[in-house]
């Protein structure tokens, strides 16, 4: 059988506003541009690490 992949749901919950610049483009690297966007990613390791840099100011839902 083929093997499923996860979805991952990221939601933008805090301004990226007064953090680093860095952080700000690992949202719109997600794909994320203003608080409350929800986008959806497969999951694998580079998009793990994108939420990890941002974890403050997402959340998170596997689907």
């Amino acid at each position: 059988m083929a093997e499923q992949t996860k979805t991952l749901r990221i939601k933008q919950v805090r301004s990226k506003i007064g953090h680093p610049k860095d952080q700000g483009q690992t949202l719109r690297a997600l794909g994320l541009h203003r608080i409350n966007d929800v986008v959806e990613h497969q999951d694998n390791p580079s998009i793990r690490g994108m939420i990890l840099k941002v974890r403050h100011l997402v959340e998170v839902e596997e689907i």
